[in-house]
């Protein structure tokens, strides 16, 4: 609950201090950021699983 707590206080305090663009830019930023890292992750698992399957 701790934990909660703080990640919202922390939220709040940057909605507050950040002006909203940047607010929506760095979350489009993030986004981004992790979709690419999830496209590769997953392109990764199906080269290694292909290997696995054809190295017979």
């Amino acid at each position: 609950m701790k934990k909660y707590i703080t990640r919202i206080s922390l939220f709040l305090l940057m909605l507050i201090s950040l002006q909203s663009c940047e607010v929506v830019g760095g979350i489009f930023k993030l986004g981004m950021g992790v979709g690419i890292f999830i496209v590769i992750a997953i392109i990764a698992v199906i080269i290694f699983i292909f290997a696995k399957l054809t190295k017979k």
